[in-house]
């Protein structure tokens, strides 16, 4: 037998993947599989930890809870959706993913998306760098008038924060303001050549969201939470997720 090949044993009922089945429309198809493999060519993560998209389902279909609920494999997929694009059949695995991930403790988790989430819920940006909102608009309003004062095309251009009434109320990875300022200078360009309405919220202007990733559905809600508030405080109709 192949290494890695999947072992039949006796007839198993997947708990794991009904109570997934139970939280996706219509069940996700998740029985549906054609065994194509068009899910595996496509995983940036395919081969990893001798796992990929189409053995994980079908491990899944054959009732082997403890080793899908325990592979250091669901920590390696990206969550791109790429898999489920590719499908013919259009089935969820990445929600798979994310339950395997929410079985492990907390603290066996990685440490690194662990640490992001934490950090990001000590502070009123929602920023994995600890970033807060003084320093982000201090940024912010620093980088603006370097770009005004050396780039005369864009003397008149505007990076506002906290305006009330913007049509547009745009997030920013936190990366980009710690330590590539000038990274969200493009984006800022574009916005002002086709004249958009928007702004920055000081509060929950941070893009990036690790308790996604941690599969921490509390912790996830209450950082998409602060910055939906904040948008909804200035009036935005139209939220730009820049991730």
């Amino acid at each position: 037998m192949a290494e890695g090949a999947i072992k039949l044993g006796g007839k198993r009922k997947s708990i794991f993947m009904d109570k997934v089945k139970k939280l996706l429309p219509d069940g996700g198809n998740l029985n549906l599989c054609l065994t194509c493999g068009t899910c595996s060519a496509g995983c940036p993560a395919t081969g990893l930890e001798d796992m990929d998209p189409r053995k994980f389902l079908r491990m899944a279909a054959l009732g082997m809870d403890e080793e899908l609920t325990s592979t250091p494999w669901v920590w390696m997929c990206t969550m791109c959706y790429r898999c489920v694009y590719a499908c013919p059949m259009q089935i969820d695995i990445p929600a798979l993913v994310y339950e395997a991930r929410a079985s492990w403790p907390r603290e066996t988790r990685p440490k690194g998306i662990v640490g992001s989430c934490d950090m990001a819920l000590r502070n009123q940006s929602g920023s994995a760098m600890g970033t807060p909102p003084d320093d982000f608009v201090f940024v912010v309003e620093d980088v603006l008038e370097e770009y005004r004062e050396t780039q005369p095309d864009f003397k008149d251009m505007e990076a506002p924060i906290d305006k009330k009434g913007a049509h547009f109320f745009l997030n920013q990875n936190s990366r980009e303001p710690v330590t590539e300022p000038d990274e969200m200078v493009p984006l800022w360009k574009i916005l002002h050549v086709v004249g958009a309405d928007w702004t920055y919220g000081s509060k929950g202007w941070a893009g990036e969201n690790y308790c996604m990733f941690l599969a921490d559905n509390d912790s996830w809600e209450k950082i998409v939470r602060t910055s939906i508030n904040t948008a909804k405080e200035l009036g935005c109709r139209v939220f730009l997720n820049t991730e």
